[in-house]
């Protein structure tokens, strides 16, 4: 009896760890749809699964890519939109309805396997956002522990790098004075629930910014002389490890030394205006390669070493409604079609639409992610 109990504990235990993961293994991608000429939920399903891609973010709660995913085994992010975020932190009931429509009625058929609470909110210019930014991840919690899913469903929030002071060089980095004590009563409760801080971290963005300081082989991985952080006598030969450490460094500030920092969104755009030289094929071709070879490694960051570095790449598809920057519309692998944008400049890949769109998005994302050609045989 006692030795059936102890499997029965560690089979329970250990069925509790994996569920409450929102994560498997080291890669991921955004499927942002803010385009009109992008390929339906279910080609896209087909897409992910050829490529054996399993960790996919999503910006919303959308029902026909909730119930594309019924069946495919792909673990799905959904997001609560920053225009929902006041309204579920004012009205607990509201956002009971929200989990049980939005998830609880695609489970488990579809493996919804966590909620990005809002995007970016903390150290945006939507004060009143920010203060409601708690009160939502709190009441979408709760709402998850009262359905039952709250073991199987982890909730989060990304944060952008305008959260951060003082980031160079990492070790220095704190959170903006601003942006601290809404940031302190967030991190507490994630790390009542065991959530990670989640990250867009952007080399690109960096560079262009800063070009005059930064040397671009530093933020494409190229071999370079990189920088040296005198306080934690630690070397850094890429700016994305720079960044993480960066978020490692205010979060040991601020008092949460064991949270774990997965990167949400990052990318590097193949087009871009004429104000951001640095968006062309070749460095985005460069960038997602070697971002691919990074993540292969399966290792941390100098600061954190026994933290695997995880990431979800931005972004599967360009997105030609996107506002803002002219990047903006460039950061996909892939054209609207599924083709090969040409302007990617993956090596051995034609982008022409007689190519069968299947076999492209295969062979190019054997490029990108990790150990794929060995599962392809």
């Amino acid at each position: 009896m006692e030795i059936l109990l102890f499997f029965l504990l560690f089979f329970v235990s250990g069925r509790c760890a994996i569920m409450a993961s929102a994560f498997t293994g080291t890669y991921g991608i955004n499927y942002g749809r803010i385009a009109n000429n992008i390929p339906s939920p279910n080609e896209v399903v087909t897409l992910l699964k050829a490529a054996k891609i399993k960790n996919v973010r999503i910006y919303d709660a959308d029902h026909s890519v909730l119930s594309a995913f019924k069946g495919t085994g792909l673990e799905l992010v959904i997001g609560l939109s920053n225009d929902h975020v006041q309204e579920m932190s004012t009205n607990a009931d509201h956002a009971l309805n929200w989990v049980k429509d939005n998830v609880v009625s695609f489970l488990p058929d579809t493996q919804i396997v966590g909620i990005a609470v809002g995007n970016e909110v903390l150290g945006g210019s939507d004060n009143g956002l920010s203060v409601a930014l708690l009160g939502a991840v709190r009441n979408i919690y709760n709402a998850t522990k009262e359905l039952g899913i709250s073991k199987k469903v982890q909730i989060s929030t990304a944060h952008s790098q305008a959260v951060f002071a003082n980031s160079y060089p990492p070790s220095s980095c704190i959170f903006k004075e601003s942006v601290a004590e809404l940031m302190k009563g967030l991190l507490e409760f994630f790390s009542e629930i065991g959530s990670p801080f989640c990250l867009n971290a952007y080399p690109f963005l960096a560079y262009t910014y800063n070009s005059d300081e930064i040397d671009i082989n530093y933020a494409l991985f190229q071999p370079t002389e990189g920088i040296y952080d005198k306080k934690t006598d630690l070397h850094y030969d890429n700016l994305l490890d720079a960044q993480i450490d960066a978020a490692y460094a205010a979060l040991e500030d601020a008092g949460f030394t064991k949270m774990e920092v997965i990167i949400t969104e990052t990318g590097w755009a193949s087009h871009g205006d004429q104000n951001e030289p640095a968006a062309t094929s070749t460095n985005a071709r460069t960038y997602n390669y070697n971002l691919r070879k990074r993540l292969a490694l399966r290792k941390g960051t100098p600061m954190r070493p026994k933290f695997w570095l995880k990431a979800y790449i931005f972004a599967l598809f360009n997105e030609n409604l996107k506002p803002g920057a002219g990047s903006e519309k460039y950061y996909g692998l892939f054209n609207a079609d599924g083709s090969v944008p040409s302007n990617i400049g993956f090596p051995g890949l034609k982008s022409s639409s007689d190519a069968s769109l299947y076999k492209e998005i295969t062979v190019v994302l054997a490029i990108l992610v990790p150990s794929l050609h060995l599962l392809l045989g």
